[in-house]
């Protein structure tokens, strides 16, 4: 989706479609009474016979608007005139982009910036515009014969003063950034694993290298895992015929001296549960097992494409679980790249068992701090549904960095503890650690595994189960927590500026 700042009336722009604000009683907003005025009043008659009261996410589209450069206008509610909260402005951007698309129109002018939004500068309201829109424009036609032809929002022109143009156009360019980091991750999500295999995100993560130049990509191949001594990732790995990849991508916008952020993402590109092996209702959705990855994958390329000026690693570590006749087995034990032995009680609890040994593999980077990313487990979803990721770290400052990011991007997140009571379900006769804790507190006792791992430096874990993806009939990857992350990093790179 392109995008343009624009100066000027509301009434001078020409476009498809001119989106504008009513608030709570009625009252237009600035965009509006201009455009009221070169209708002749039209606007106010409408408001004040009740077709549109100003509630937020409410719409009222005039199909011609003669006496202005737009052929149509979107009236949209936008609650109090004195200020809505963030997650407001969200709900009102989100339901005029999704008006838009519904429609088919390819351009749209957005004036709803001029809403006055609670705690919030303009850049805020501005990338959350291109997000939304861009979002809401998103379509999946890759694998279909005869793809949707209907139109989509192409072109987004967003309306300010002229004092706020370059700041604006600042911001745009850091939305579109993060938009097309989104869909890079939804793309890769919602493809099938027979097409998205291991080998096929070293591919991707290759062309990212090549692309931008200020990301160098490592891919090691299974050879050089057994060489390291990872043998937990590769005990995941042995059930399948495709065979695992890990791959690194480095950015280094930051300097030589700055250590990196290091993001590590979850890439099981299908998990069949292994010999413990999944229920077929919904299995098909365990192609979203990689979102994870995708997610990591869909940060590094905006951090290159905005040139961030901050150090970032990510690592991917990338396998299939299936159920041949080579596949781990429950009560296997393995050792993993750390020299602790693992007792695998449960073959479907594969994630950490990949992860272990890429947050291993993390201090090499020498990090600043260290954040994984993984659709880890059911119990997460249970415990906070769709609406949160889960949250578990080591150090209370990155833990309340990441949760702020959360909330100032509306990806949020949601900490549970990681008390060292909780260690105590993880205890094996056999050897060091078992992979599973039973069934109380699946979420904290998968996380408190990884902690084992992540002892040298400061961590968190991000369980993504729950938001990573929808499903039933809007089913489809979501784009988190990229927005979250993307954040975090932006709030570092602000706080050096």
């Amino acid at each position: 989706m392109d995008t343009a700042i624009k100066r000027g009336t509301a009434r001078a722009q020409k476009t498809a479609c001119l989106v504008a604000g009513v608030h709570d009683g009625k009252q237009l907003s600035a965009a509006a009474a201009d455009l009221d005025h070169a209708l002749q009043g039209t606007l106010s008659r409408l408001v004040k016979r009740g077709d549109i009261t100003g509630k937020v996410g409410e719409t009222l589209l005039l199909p011609d608007a003669i006496g202005t450069r737009a052929e149509r206008i979107l009236l949209v509610g936008c609650g109090a005139l004195a200020g809505v909260q963030p997650a407001e402005y969200q709900q009102i951007i989100n339901k005029a982009a999704q008006t838009i698309n519904d429609l088919g129109l390819r351009d749209a002018t957005s004036t709803l910036n001029d809403c006055t939004v609670l705690e919030r500068d303009l850049a805020w309201k501005i990338s959350q515009t291109v997000l939304a829109f861009g979002g809401n424009a998103y379509r999946f036609n890759q694998l279909k014969s005869k793809p949707s032809k209907k139109p989509v929002c192409e072109r987004l022109q967003l309306l300010v003063a002229p004092a706020d143009f370059a700041a604006a156009q600042r911001a745009a360019g850091l939305g579109l950034g993060v938009a097309n980091g989104i869909k890079l991750s939804k793309d890769l999500a919602n493809l099938p694993g027979n097409h998205c295999t291991p080998r096929y995100l070293a591919t991707v993560a290759r062309g990212l290298g090549k692309t931008h130049k200020s990301l160098a990509v490592t891919v090691l191949e299974r050879a050089d895992m057994q060489a390291l001594g990872m043998g937990s990732l590769l005990a995941v790995a042995r059930g399948s015929a495709e065979a695992p990849k890990f791959i690194t991508l480095e950015y280094a916008g930051g300097g030589a001296k700055a250590r990196p952020v290091v993001l590590v993402g979850k890439g099981v590109t299908f998990d069949s549960g292994g010999i413990s092996i999944k229920p077929a209702p919904a299995m098909d959705e365990m192609k979203f097992d990689m979102t994870g990855a995708a997610s990591v994958l869909g940060v590094l390329q905006a951090v290159a494409e905005l040139a961030l000026p901050i150090n970032v690693v990510g690592i991917l570590p990338c396998v299939e679980n299936m159920p041949d006749g080579n596949a781990i087995k429950p009560g296997d034990v393995v050792t993993s790249l750390s020299g602790q032995t693992i007792e695998i009680l449960n073959t479907d609890a594969e994630g950490r068992l990949i992860l272990c040994d890429a947050l291993t593999y993390a201090k090499r980077f020498e990090p600043d701090v260290v954040i994984d990313i993984a659709t880890l487990t059911g119990a997460c979803v249970i415990a906070l549904g769709a609406h949160a990721s889960g949250l578990l770290s080591n150090h209370d400052d990155l833990a309340n960095e990441l949760l702020a990011a959360g909330q100032l991007s509306g990806d949020r997140a949601w900490r549970l503890p990681l008390w060292e009571d909780y260690q105590r379900q993880l205890d094996s006769n056999f050897a060091d650690i078992a992979n599973v804790g039973g069934r109380e507190a699946g979420t904290i006792t998968a996380a408190c595994f990884l902690s084992r791992f992540a002892k040298e430096y400061r961590w968190a874990h991000l369980d993504i189960a729950g938001t990573a993806w929808h499903s039933g009939k809007n089913k489809g990857a979501t784009g988190r927590p990229v927005p979250l992350l993307m954040e975090f990093l932006l709030s570092r790179v602000r706080a050096g500026a």
